[in-house]
């Protein structure tokens, strides 16, 4: 992937560019594609639909047990023996709805973390799988912001969202049913408010959308920024820009602010609202009521019930308009996790694909054509043909082209136009694992994974024993300082392995490669940013490593590559001239004027005899004929 981050013109802008999301609070095609997760447990969800319905029913039955209560054995009868039963039957269903209610949050939670953990899977697969031309395009931030905050947004509409949907609904149009078939007249004046309600619901949630919609753009775009911060902290502080980053942080995290404020203050405003409206429902109930008891229309008990289902009736209007709230994020998380997941990878194994046989070698390039963007060509009509063993060399200006070059061979990115084949295969009829397997790369900033230095070197090759891995790192040249460690290989790696110098980092990154036993090598600028004795020990190293293996070195530091089978001079996207150090010195061209620059002053040197490639196999390394 570091290679990635080199060359120009690819475009950028991310999701913080380019979020948009419309607020919707159903959104069909995403609850379709949560129904492909929720699938597998079916059974856990009918059990706790089932629970669902027994937890309405026990609550709507308790009102009901009070109007029996009243007006059959306290008012009538006064049967102290009838009350116990219904005082004993009352604090039953509240048991069952206590602990119906405990059971459905356990299943619903069991199924919400299993959706969870394989979104979360499926989400990190797709990531490793996108071509570097996503990622040069995406900022980090609010990519991990998909795995983490959208993925959470889906845990929640599961465990506190869908069955209380359903339990809400159930108990107001148990209420309703209740209400009219107990006394018609007191329950048309209970439901009297219902338009204000219906009408301040409406507003609360087209308010609330909106206000929700925005906490989810900024949210993104607060991970982005602290990622891109702590990413280039170093760079920061070396410039002493705390301040501006601190400025530039303030503004990203003062609109995220402003929106979870906004959307916090209206979920706030709108439960005393529901009780408010409750309360006055309750006073027209109560006047309603008594007056008609007064009268001898209806009993005690009915008052007293109609009273209770009052609470029980707004007390789901509350938490429906809280759900609707968890189900809009839901629905902005969903569409934005099935965008990742559905996103088109733009390298991948065709289908028949095929194993990389045992590679020997023989790289061609045959009229490569390449652009990050499609109006905005890269490389133009490059070819070039590498025997086994050779050390093709890279040279030229920055962003002439030469890491694209490189990057194409490991089919980082697709070809426009042309091919490449190694030992005449086209890279684009194999797996993609069964090519990059035989190749090992590099780069010029090392990446370290947190872990143990013996871990990051093993990443070469998973199976490597201890001693192999040692040796490995002594012909990287990393054996002695590695061992000079208080743990030696044990000793932790940490982020990115920044408590370690870059030429040591580069030193481990050679053992990685080494270990991995490659047939074709790739070097990225690998001695650009060390120190001259590290150079040497990495010069030595290369010399072991580079032996017997198709190598392709890009070089800023011309001395570094005097000995290469062949140097390409890229420039413009094209390979302006190829040869040995010698023929190319010799033909005063391009490749003379960027040794003389760099070596100003100073007579150019030849290559000593030993130094000379062994086979002068310059001119292997030329436009491929027709056969």
């Amino acid at each position: 992937m570091m290679m990635g981050g080199m060359g120009g013109g690819r475009g950028g802008g991310g999701f913080r560019n380019a979020a948009h999301i419309d607020g919707k609070a159903f959104d069909s095609k995403v609850m379709r594609r949560l129904w492909t997760y929720l699938r597998p447990h079916k059974v856990q969800i009918g059990w706790a639909l089932a629970l669902t319905v027994i937890t309405a029913g026990a609550q709507l039955l308790g009102p009901f047990l009070l109007k029996v209560a009243i007006d059959e054995f306290i008012t009538t009868r006064r049967d102290l023996l009838g009350l116990s039963l219904v005082a004993s039957l009352f604090i039953f269903t509240l048991a069952v709805s206590w602990t119906s209610q405990g059971h459905q949050a356990y299943l619903m939670t069991m199924v919400a973390q299993d959706v969870l953990n394989r979104m979360r899977m499926e989400l990190f697969e797709k990531i490793n799988r996108l071509s570097l031309s996503y990622h040069d395009r995406h900022e980090t931030g609010v990519t991990m912001s998909r795995i983490i905050n959208d993925v959470t947004a889906f845990q929640q509409l599961l465990t506190q969202g869908v069955l209380y949907i359903a339990a809400d609904c159930l108990v107001l149009v148990g209420v309703v049913v209740i209400m009219l078939s107990m006394n018609v007249k007191l329950a048309l004046y209970t439901l009297s408010v219902m338009p204000i309600m219906i009408a301040a619901t409406i507003v609360y949630t087209m308010r609330a959308r909106m206000a929700f919609v925005r906490t989810r753009e900024t949210i993104g775009e607060v991970a982005a920024g602290f990622q891109e911060n702590v990413s280039g902290v170093r760079i920061v502080q070396a410039f002493a820009r705390e301040g501006v980053s601190q400025a530039q942080f303030e503004a990203v995290n003062r609109r995220n602010w402003r929106a979870n404020l906004l959307a916090n203050a209206l979920g706030a405003a709108f439960p005393p609202l529901v009780q408010f409206m409750s309360m006055l429902a309750t006073a027209v109930v109560l006047w309603a009521g008594a007056s008609a008891a007064l009268n001898g229309e209806v009993t005690v008990g009915v008052v007293a019930a109609f009273l209770t289902y009052v609470t029980r009736f707004f007390q789901p209007i509350q938490e429906l308009a809280q759900v609707y709230n968890t189900l809009q994020q839901a629905m902005a998380a969903g569409e934005k996790i099935f965008e990742l997941l559905d996103y088109p990878v733009d390298v991948d194994d065709k289908p028949g694909a095929i194993e990389m046989p045992p590679v020997r070698g023989q790289v061609r390039f045959d009229n490569v054509s390449f652009g990050y963007n499609a109006d905005t060509p890269v490389l133009k009509g490059v070819s070039l043909l590498a025997q086994p063993g050779d050390s093709i060399a890279l040279v030229g200006p920055t962003g002439a082209g030469k890491t694209s070059i490189a990057s194409l061979l490991a089919r980082f990115y697709e070809v426009s136009g042309g091919s490449v084949r190694i030992d005449g295969i086209d890279i684009r009829d194999v797996t993609m694992a069964s090519l990059r397997g035989q190749m090992a790369l590099v780069p010029q900033d090392p990446f370290l994974f947190s872990g143990t230095i013996a871990e990051n070197i093993r990443y070469g090759r998973l199976d490597a024993t201890d001693d192999e891995v040692m040796d490995a790192a002594k012909l990287a040249n990393a054996h002695e300082f590695v061992t000079r460690l208080p743990q030696g290989y044990n000793t932790t790696v940490s982020e990115r392995g920044q408590n370690y110098s870059q030429g040591q980092r580069q030193l481990i990154s050679f053992a990685r490669a080494v270990l991995a036993n490659p047939r074709i090598l790739i070097l990225d600028e690998a001695t650009a940013s060390v120190d001259t004795r590290t150079e040497a020990l990495i010069q030595a190293a290369l010399a072991r490593l580079l032996d017997g293996r198709t190598s392709f070195v890009i070089a800023h530091r011309l001395s570094t590559i005097r000995s290469a089978t062949c140097i390409l001079v890229v420039a413009r996207g094209e390979i302006v001239e190829r040869g040995t150090h010698r023929e190319l010195l010799a033909a005063g061209g391009a490749y003379r004027d960027l040794y003389m620059k760099q070596y100003q002053g100073t007579t150019p040197q030849e290559p000593a005899a030993d130094q000379e490639p062994a086979r002068g196999a310059g001119h292997r390394v030329a436009v491929p004929t027709a056969s």
